[in-house]
């Protein structure tokens, strides 16, 4: 026969109180302060695995990691996607990958930002550009290194740039990002 714990193990860890104050006596009387306590508050980590999928991007990402900007294109227009559309916005048609890596690019338009999401808040201020390519209809947002953010000029307008990617990908949009060519 099997020997049953009588008692819950203990171990250090996660979340331990010390001292909270409650009153030895329990009569009703004694435990009507309780209503009038402030709430007890917990502060602890949390973590959970999330599986994400880029499902019909994923050749994008997978670009990305080695070192290639791939694109879509309509079989039937020809039109052509800097970012990554499965299928047609017009004929709804699937769309082809095409390599536009050494398709000389432009800047078209570009913004200086002061205060970025809590990833970026320490690389402010940072250059973002939307990029554009030749013989391709859309344009690709990303960042710009190399110049002074607080220089910025209109004279950057039709800069030509190059792509550059990061050594360790992240899978991540930031993956690739452009320089003065």
């Amino acid at each position: 026969m099997t020997k049953l714990p009588n008692k819950q193990q203990e171990t250090l860890g996660g979340t331990i109180v010390h001292n909270l104050p409650f009153p030895r006596d329990t009569t009703p009387e004694a435990l009507a302060w309780l209503k009038e306590m402030a709430p007890i508050q917990i502060e602890q980590p949390y973590s959970i695995t999330y599986l994400h999928s880029y499902a019909q991007d994923s050749p994008w990402f997978a670009g990305l990691s080695n070192k290639k900007i791939l694109a879509n294109q309509d079989p039937e227009s020809g039109y052509v996607y800097a970012t990554p559309r499965g299928h047609d916005m017009h004929s709804g048609a699937e769309t082809n990958w095409i390599d536009i890596t050494e398709n000389e690019a432009v800047i078209h338009a570009f913004t200086v930002c002061h205060f970025g999401s809590e990833a970026f808040l320490d690389q402010t201020p940072y250059v973002l550009v939307q990029v554009e390519f030749e013989g391709v209809d859309t344009l690709l947002l990303s960042r710009l290194f190399g110049v002074d953010p607080m220089e910025a000029s209109l004279d950057w307008i039709g800069m030509k740039i190059k792509p550059k990617f990061i050594r360790n990908s992240k899978l991540k949009p930031t993956d690739v990002y452009f320089i003065p060519a």
